[in-house]
Parts: C-alpha cells; structure tokens; sequence
C-alpha cells in the first residue's frame, strides 16, 4: 500500500528556504504519494477569542485539517522568526486547535528546520518537537540545517553534505 504524505513549509515567504527543504526531503520519499501544500493557501484573519465568537472558525481551518485527514505522515519544515515560528503558521496552528485539539490527528511526523544561520532554526524545531505529542502529533525525528545557504544546493536542488542526506534519508524512512 503506498503512503500518503503532506508535505508543507511552515513560513509565510515565497522564497522559503524551508520550502526548498521540505521539497528536497520529499523527493527523497519512497513507495510514497506526497502531497505539498502552501501555507497561503489557508490564510486568515488574526485569530481572536472574539472573533471567533462573532464569525466563527473559518472554512480555511476546517479544509486544513481534512487535508491532514486523509494522509498517513506528514512532513514538515518549520521557518524560525525571532526564535519562534512564523507568524502566518502560527496563527494557522491557533485557528485549526480552535475546532480541537488534536491538530496533528495522530500522524507520525518528521520535523524539519532550516535558516541561514548557525542555528539552523533549532528554536522553532525544538518548539514544535516539544508542543506536537500535546496536539497529536508522534514526531518520528528532526533534522535541523544550519547555514542553509552553505548547505544546500539551490540549483540541483538539493543538500551538499553527504552526513546530513544520509540523515534525512533515515529520517523520512520511519514515515
């Protein structure tokens, strides 16, 4: 039976260097139908207790979580703004948690993070490893890139360093 796996970048950018990763990641899935999706595509207004009493939670919300419905795995790449997520997947994350809990709906999850620093958005990887048991996510592994620019091979479209694609390769493995 072949996989399916939705594969998306959390961050807000249309350059995202963490798309880049994510797509690279994909590609390397095997026996595996991998749906990508854009964060955009599910854009909405700044969540807000009132508002969500005066309107509602909105359709966006509610088509972002059937999308993860019908897929075995996920794939994620976690932007870092100012040591946390981004902005747009944050407030994404607080509009699907509004219609329950259990955001992640039990899937196996590989987390990813990549940025252009030493860090390799460890911060934003670290909280997301931490806060998706606690939304029903089973993280399966992390693999953060530091140095991005370094790293990655933006023409071939993939990573350089021959550790770090035996890792990933590992980690997409165990989805």
């Amino acid at each position: 039976m072949t996989r399916r796996i939705l594969a998306f970048a959390a961050s807000n950018s249309s350059t995202s260097i963490n798309r880049q990763l994510v797509n690279y990641a994909a590609s390397l899935l095997e026996d595996a139908e991998v749906e990508t999706l854009d964060i955009h595509d599910f854009e909405m207004p700044l969540y807000r207790a009132d508002r969500e009493v005066d309107e509602g939670i909105p359709q966006l919300a509610h088509d972002f979580l059937a999308r993860i419905a019908v897929v075995d795995a996920l794939l994620i790449s976690f932007a870092e703004h100012n040591g946390a997520y981004s902005a747009a997947f944050k407030n994404l994350f607080d509009w699907c948690s509004r219609v329950g809990g259990d955001v992640w709906q039990g899937k196996p999850m590989v987390l990813l993070s990549t940025s252009t620093g030493a860090g390799g958005g460890m911060r934003s990887l670290s909280i997301a490893a931490s806060a998706a048991p606690h939304f029903g996510g089973e993280v399966v592994g992390t693999l953060a890139v530091p140095k991005f620019g370094e790293a990655f091979d933006v023409e071939a479209g993939c990573l350089k360093d021959e550790v770090q694609i035996a890792a990933l390769k590992e980690l997409v493995a165990k989805l």
